[in-house]
C-alpha cells in the first residue's frame, strides 16, 4: 500500500490594526484574500473600525508534498469592499514559509503562534499590522481521514485539542528514532 504524503497549513487570519482607511465616505468594510500556490481563499467581512478589522477565522490550504516544495510564500491581501465595487486595494502581507514547511515535514508538525506581519502599500512603504498564526502537519493519506474527521468534530466544537495533546500526535517511533540519532551524534564528536 503506498502513502501520499501531503501537508497541510492552517492559517488562523485574527485581525489587522492601524492599516490605511480607503473610503472617503462612510466605515470601511474590509476582507482579506489569502492565496497559496494555485487556491485562493476569500475572508468574511469585517466592519472596521477606521483602521482596525477583526475576523477571527481559518482557512486550509492542502497540497501533496511535493508541492508544497515550490510553494514558498502566502500572500495575504487586505481589500476594502467600496459602494460601486469589490476590492478597494489597502495593503497587502507575503509570509515566507520555506521554514515553516521544512520544520513541519521533519518533524511532522509545527505551530507558529499569532504575531503581527507588516502591511505593504501600493508604493511599498508600510502601514499597519496583519495579526496571523500558521500551523503546518505534515501526514500521509491515512492519517488525513483522521484528521479530517478530528477537523469536523473541532468545527462543529466537540473536540478540544490542548498543545499537550498535540505533541502526542508524533509517533513515538519517530521521537525514539531523534534520540537515537542524537545519541549517536554526541557519541561521535565525543571520540
Amino acid at each position: 500500500m503506498s502513502h501520499m504524503k501531503r501537508g497541510i497549513l492552517e492559517v488562523f487570519l485574527i485581525d489587522a490594526h492601524g492599516i490605511t482607511h480607503t473610503n472617503f465616505i462612510g466605515t470601511p468594510v474590509y476582507y482579506v484574500l489569502l492565496q497559496c500556490g494555485t487556491k485562493e481563499y476569500r475572508s468574511k467581512m469585517s466592519k472596521g473600525d477606521n483602521d482596525n478589522a477583526l475576523w477571527n477565522q481559518k482557512f486550509v490550504f492542502d497540497f501533496p508534498m511535493s508541492q508544497w516544495k515550490k510553494l514558498t510564500y502566502i500572500k495575504l491581501r487586505i481589500l476594502d469592499k467600496e459602494l460601486f465595487n469589490d476590492g478597494g486595494f489597502v495593503g497587502e502581507t507575503i509570509i515566507h514559509l520555506g521554514g515553516i514547511i521544512t520544520e513541519g515535514r521533519d518533524r511532522g508538525y509545527i505551530e507558529i503562534k499569532p504575531a503581527p506581519y507588516n502591511v505593504v502599500l501600493e508604493d511599498d512603504t508600510f502601514k499597519g499590522e496583519l495579526k496571523v498564526g500558521l500551523r503546518f502537519i505534515a501526514t500521509d493519506k491515512l492519517q488525513r481521514k483522521a484528521w479530517e474527521l478530528k477537523m469536523e468534530a473541532k468545527n462543529s466544537e466537540e473536540l478540544m485539542i490542548s498543545p499537550i495533546q498535540n505533541l502526542m500526535k508524533l509517533p513515538l517511533l519517530r521521537f525514539l528514532l531523534y534520540c537515537f540519532r542524537k545519541t549517536k551524534q554526541y557519541q561521535l564528536k565525543e571520540n
